[in-house]
């Protein structure tokens, strides 16, 4: 009996043009993944935005745009893990993200990535940017370094190469760092699985913009001719570089491409073409220059006629950071979070609930939105890349054809999909996992018949997570997902007040095993 690791493919809130019998040969995929971009950073989820983001929009138009998007986490780590795995985070024994020499890579060297999959299918791989896994590091004497902080960089052996480095996790090659860019004990680029330029001395901070938005910066290592101003467009030559050379050596070989951003992560140092380039700060700067870089891989794929056979998704890893919306809402009067409460790190909607923007000519119709709920890690990036293979996976993490089964469905069949975990919760749901390892619940239903953690058949996780109905660090659980007290749902219709009954809640807290 075939067991479904994923989903049944569904897709349920893509709308489909196309069947089985008009397969095409297999599309290019285009993955841009921001960091720390909330929902109400996008124009086009937030007609009050004070940063205008047009090529995002556009892309929306072109496609579809998703409402009810989530992360995996509220923060990078977890969130990447599963994004690239299909797993859920909570399944491995690490909690928090990785910094400096962080590591080793939580992704197993038999375990199947997305990338690794579509490799085996016979796509070019390829990533830029922020990988955030976890890497292992050695010494001078062949050991893997454990030492945190700037003292484990130090002990850096340079000539020994990175064994669980992305290009030993399914992508051909690499070119990036090993945690957040710009703030870091590490400041560095990875090449292949080696740090060609290591670093030779402590970050000068001087040097750098000085403004609400700057704080967040390590004290690290930097590497000669590592400009934390010039970050993004680096990451951008690179990814242009591929898909120019795959233009023109590999043309008949489909490709796959991680676009892996360090905008809109704090510090917010936009590069400098950037700077002063709207009127909401630095901040907004940098969302801009996110924005514009979107439309640079756009114009590229274009250029190089590779736009008509192109899935490009784009997304942010979890919301948007305390600081900058604190900062943007006083100073600017924007709200990346709008209309949502919470932001990064938060069980909040907030925290996790993140644009999702797919364009797929010929495939996708044109200027859809999608309200039904997706997830990075299940509806969400891998089954766009399993229906543009036209297979499924297995549970023996083989692939079989789908030529039996139509891939044309509409917005609102959710219950026709399965879930990863197989909750039986209803329709569309999703766990999602927070910074010091809780986990919230989230489930399509517009009413729920109790408490999510009175309800018959949720599993006990590793024998000792279960749903908490107790208030949890001041977070009131009667607060329902179908909006706060002075919050509009993305309806635009007013949801409960804070004393809302907990038979109305559909967003529960589990406990995570300690």
């Amino acid at each position: 009996m075939k067991l479904t690791l994923l989903t049944t493919l569904a897709l349920s809130p893509l709308v489909l043009l196309a069947t089985e019998k008009d397969k095409p040969e297999k599309p290019n995929i285009i993955i841009i993944l921001a960091d720390d971009l909330g929902y109400g950073d996008v124009g086009c989820y937030n007609s009050e935005s004070k940063v205008s983001t047009p090529n995002l929009d556009r892309l929306a138009g072109q496609g579809m745009r998703f409402t009810d998007a989530h992360s995996p986490s509220t923060v990078s780590t977890p969130s990447r893990y599963s994004l690239l795995t299909g797993r859920m985070a909570f399944r491995i024994p690490y909690k928090g993200v990785f910094a400096g020499v962080g590591g080793p890579c939580l992704i197993k060297e038999e375990q199947l990535t997305l990338p690794q999959m579509l490799r085996n299918q016979g796509y070019a791989t390829a990533m830029t940017g922020k990988w955030h896994v976890g890497l292992t590091f050695f010494d001078k004497e062949g050991q893997r370094i454990t030492k945190g902080g700037v003292e484990g960089v130090q002990m850096i052996d340079y000539t020994r190469a990175i064994p669980d480095a992305p290009i030993h996790r399914g992508f051909d090659r690499f070119f990036g760092t090993a945690c957040c860019p710009a703030t870091d004990f590490l400041y560095a680029f990875i090449e292949g699985d080696r740090i060609p330029v290591p670093p030779t001395g402590m970050l000068d901070k001087s040097k750098l913009p000085e403004h609400p938005y700057s704080e967040d910066n390590r004290d690290g290592m930097i590497a000669p001719g590592y400009d934390l101003e010039k970050l993004d467009q680096i990451f951008l030559q690179r990814s242009l570089q591929f898909l120019d050379e795959h233009a023109k050596n590999q043309p008949e070989k489909p490709f796959f491409l991680f676009h892996s951003m360090n905008a809109v992560h704090l510090p917010s140092f936009a590069s400098k073409q950037f700077q002063g380039s709207t009127k909401a700060g630095p901040h907004g700067d940098f969302i801009h220059e996110l924005d514009n870089i979107v439309g640079e891989l756009m114009k590229a794929l274009e250029r190089l006629g590779m736009e008509n056979n192109t899935v490009v998704m784009f997304s942010s890893d979890n919301g948007p950071e305390v600081t900058s919306v604190v900062h943007m809402r006083a100073d600017y009067g924007h709200d990346g979070a709008r209309p949502w409460r919470g932001v990064k790190r938060d069980q909040w909607e907030g925290g996790h609930r993140v644009p999702f923007i797919v364009r797929w000519p010929g495939k996708i119709k044109p200027g859809q939105v999608g309200n039904g709920i997706v997830a990075h890690h299940d509806s969400g990036f891998l089954d766009v890349a399993l229906v543009a293979l036209q297979v499924e996976l297995q549970s023996d993490l083989s692939l079989t054809s789908r030529r039996d089964r139509p891939i044309e469905m509409g917005d609102g069949a959710a219950s026709a999909r399965a879930n990863l975990l197989d909750l039986k919760l209803g329709a569309s749901r999703v766990l999602h996992h927070e910074f010091v390892g809780d986990f919230a619940a989230l489930h399509g239903l517009a009413e729920v018949e109790g408490c999510l953690g009175k309800l018959d058949g949720w599993p006990d996780f590793d024998g000792g997570s279960r749903l908490c109905g107790r208030r949890r660090r001041g977070r009131d659980l009667s607060l329902c997902r179908q909006g706060m007290a002075g919050h509009q749902n993305a309806g635009g219709t007013k949801g409960p007040n804070e004393e809302a009954s907990l038979k109305f809640c559909s967003h529960g807290w589990i406990n995570s095993p300690s």
